[in-house]
């Protein structure tokens, strides 16, 4: 063994030796003999063997990850028999498993075992893991395990996480029927197809994300299960689960899938008779089970579920009754579905609900009953963005009295109040959210906003303004903004057609955050100049330079970021720039991308050749040169005219000073 330094010594308080990344082809044995823990990750050891760990009696933690490791003798743990946790992932265990499982068979007390990553089948797994009945946690994701059955983990029955992500496995068939406590279990990234007959009670938490699921059926029983999170995001579920009748779940995901309720379809049909017939062949066993699935919806109960995903489904519409059996419900989203209609009611099923998302629908029409009672009184994220909608039910705020983000981007929607128009009878529709006391962040990027006027934020104390892509927001002055000057603190006007140097931002003395990006900005507005900004954004406007004075600004001493690319920089007018470069604590994150131009050249202001530093050098002493020709005709012009004049009455200005002085002439 040889290595360029010394392994990290073992720690004051646990006896842990760091030789991680040493390049060692061996364990090292000169370590102290009471290491507890040792790291030989990111090595090239290849053979554990007889004598490696002969000297470390009181080891209890060993990792050998990403090692070239093939073999470990069967007597390298005789002396190490109190090992508590094998990490042995990322290694080519494949290749010796039958020794290395007789290896591992005298470890009484091991509880964590990692094989991840060592290209095993089923048939490795089961030899390598057949007498290791202490094991707490066992991971092997990351193989080629491809069909699970009860062989395999048959003596693990103290096993309580099991994790096999990331492997190539499409058929389960009782693989985990003998595992009694087993509560954790990951099978994410497989291939799944379906999951039927689901009955393991004692588990609670199951991951079989990213498979390509169709079907998930839980058992038909009254038996509690302690199921508590189940995640079947990223398949292809076709129906909402059929979930078990008692179970305490508290986190449902269904993110990403194909999902929809077929009670009533888009023409008017229903469906509500309709039964489903589920053909399950177990070798010459078949049996017929008909299920009604909207039935089955209701006799799940979901009163203890707190989180439910149902975002990028096909979900057009929710059964009657859906969300009342989750009166324990905080988080609910259904973002990037088909939505035309959501309902809220006073004191209904969503009292609870303090985080609401139905952005990226077709929602035309956001319906309540708002009347004495409270409409999602617990309610602080309201999500609304990218919808049809062109207002709000009236009121609709009045009782959220936690309300504190709402995001009503990408909709045709106007702010209370509207300017009165001659002739018009009626209002047109609007959103208030005045006096809203609890509302610290607003987004309206995107919704059409026309020439605000009036005060629409009166009594609402936001901290946080988006009005991007409002390309008429700015028509006017930013008086209608006037109500935020002392709470605001971040403020987007990203393409707004920001263009004229009067707007005045002098009065938000609170700001911290400024987008301007994407406007048609030639002149830095002076107003900037006495704000302290943290972060300032000025790309893609029209800006040839920056103030030369901007780091002396109270701006530029306290800026810590700033957005400068897309912009047509003059190459000799960069003071700005290097006085910028000279600025403590100052990063510009697109430093690399801002360029200046020269002569129809685009150049990096990092790096400028020395021909155009001395031409642009040049063209200063040029101008001033120029001014000095310009200046030189118009005083020489000046001082000839002054001689004639002078050569020309010189005599009578001799004699009117001879006169006035009494001296007699000598002619």
């Amino acid at each position: 063994m040889s290595c360029s330094k010394p392994c990290a010594p073992p720690h004051a308080v646990q006896s842990t030796t760091d030789c991680t990344a040493r390049w060692l082809s061996s364990v090292p044995g000169n370590l102290r003999g009471d290491t507890e823990e040792l790291l030989l990750d990111d090595n090239t050891v290849q053979v554990l063997g007889n004598t490696s760990l002969l000297s470390y009696h009181q080891l209890r933690h060993l990792s050998l990850t990403k090692n070239r490791l093939e073999l470990i003798e069967p007597g390298t743990f005789l002396s190490s028999q109190g090992l508590h946790v094998l990490s042995l992932a990322d290694n080519l265990l494949f290749t010796n498993y039958s020794l290395t499982a007789a290896a591992l068979s005298v470890l009484p007390a091991l509880r964590m075992l990692d094989l991840a990553g060592n290209r095993l089948t089923e048939d490795m797994v089961s030899i390598l893991v057949w007498n290791l009945s202490s094991l707490e946690s066992l991971s092997v994701a990351r193989n080629i395990i491809m069909r699970l059955d009860s062989s395999v983990f048959t003596n693990l029955t103290q096993l309580l996480e099991l994790n096999l992500e990331k492997n190539y496995i499409f058929e389960i068939d009782q693989a985990f029927e003998g595992l009694q406590r087993l509560q954790r279990l990951n099978i994410a990234y497989n291939y799944l197809p379906c999951v039927v007959e689901f009955g393991l009670t004692q588990l609670r938490v199951l991951n079989v994300s990213n498979n390509v699921i169709e079907w998930f059926l839980a058992v038909e029983s009254d038996d509690l299960f302690e199921l508590e999170v189940l995640d079947l995001s990223h398949n292809r579920l076709l129906f909402f689960p059929l979930l078990p009748r008692q179970s305490k779940l508290h986190s449902l995901l269904l993110k990403d899938n194909q999902m929809s309720f077929y009670q009533r379809l888009p023409n008017g049909t229903s469906l509500a008779d309709v039964t489903v017939q589920f053909l399950l062949i177990d070798g010459n066993f078949t049996n017929i089970t008909r299920v009604s699935l909207w039935d089955e919806i209701c006799n799940s109960n979901f009163s203890s579920l707190r989180l439910l995903d149902m975002s990028q489904n096909q979900v057009w519409y929710l059964p009657e009754g859906f969300l009342a059996q989750m009166p324990s419900l905080t988080h609910l989203k259904l973002n990037q579905n088909c939505l035309e209609v959501f309902h809220l009611s006073e004191g209904g099923p969503l009292a609870m609900l303090t985080e609401l998302d139905l952005s990226q629908n077709q929602l035309a029409e956001l319906e309540a009953e708002v009347g004495t009672g409270d409409v999602l009184p617990n309610l602080q994220l309201f999500n609304l963005s990218t919808n049809r909608l062109r207002a709000l039910p009236p009121g609709v705020f009045t009782y959220t009295r936690k309300i504190a983000t709402v995001d009503l981007s990408r909709n045709r929607v106007d702010l209370c109040p509207q300017p009165a128009v001659a002739g018009q009878v009626e209002s047109p529709p609007c959103v208030d959210i005045r006096g809203l006391e609890t509302l610290t962040h607003l987004s309206l990027a995107g919704c059409g906003l026309q020439g605000l006027g009036g005060h629409p934020f009166q009594g609402t104390p936001l901290m946080q303004l988006d009005l991007s892509d409002n390309h008429q927001a700015l028509s006017r002055d930013l008086g209608w903004l006037q109500d935020l000057a002392l709470t605001l603190r971040v403020l987007s006007l990203r393409n707004t057609s920001l263009s004229s140097t009067a707007v005045d931002f002098s009065a938000f003395n609170s700001l911290v955050r400024l987008d301007l990006s994407g406007n048609s900005l030639t002149v830095l507005p002076t107003s900037l100049g006495v704000l302290k900004l943290h972060s300032l954004d000025l790309r893609d406007n029209c800006l040839p330079a920056l103030p030369p004075d901007v780091a002396r600004m109270p701006l530029g001493k306290s800026l810590r970021e700033v957005y400068l690319s897309r912009n047509p920089y003059n190459c000799c007018t960069l003071g700005w720039w290097d006085a910028l470069q000279r600025v403590e604590g100052l990063h510009v994150p697109d430093g690399q991308e801002v360029t200046c131009s020269y002569a129809s050249r685009t150049l990096s202001p990092r790096a400028l050749p020395e021909p155009v530093l001395r031409s642009c050098r040049w063209q200063t002493a040029n101008l001033a040169l120029l001014y000095l020709v310009l200046a030189l005709p118009t005083c020489l012009t000046l001082l000839v005219a002054f001689a004639v004049v002078f050569l020309t009455l010189k005599q009578k200005l001799l004699k009117m000073v001879k006169s006035r002085c009494g001296v007699s002439s000598p002619y």
